[in-house]
């Protein structure tokens, strides 16, 4: 099973457990205020390692919308289909006038997500 590792905690995965759903199942408070549809980047990550070379069209619409493709991916649009290592960027406890993280995700990517090489975006 693949290792995700977050803030010095390591656990594994089944190949389908979204990535924002590990690193909060993780214990760790990461953002997902728009419930993982891809329209806020509140879950926004860093990948020390591991990063996959795929992306959805809704996060690269999103990011690229918001300035930050190429800086940040969206954890609620990867799976856990390998090891990676990454770094939330906005949770509970960084986060000003924060209460909750937002509604859980669900278990699967929304919107219906088709993985498409990053280059078909031309992201490298």
């Amino acid at each position: 099973m693949p290792t995700l590792t977050v803030a010095g905690k390591t656990a594994e995965w089944s190949a389908d457990k979204r990535l924002v759903n590990a690193i909060e199942d993780m214990g760790i408070h990461i953002g997902h205020r728009c419930g993982g549809q891809a329209r806020c980047t509140t879950c926004r990550v860093t990948f020390i390692s591991g990063e996959p070379d795929t992306m959805t069209a809704a996060e690269y619409q999103k990011l690229s919308e918001r300035g930050l493709l190429g800086q940040y991916r969206l954890s609620c649009q990867i799976l856990c289909t390998h090891d990676m290592e990454v770094e939330p960027i906005m949770t509970l406890e960084n986060q000003e006038g924060w209460s909750d993280t937002g509604p859980r995700p669900a278990d699967v990517v929304e919107p219906v997500a088709e993985w498409l090489p990053k280059s078909t975006f031309g992201v490298s």
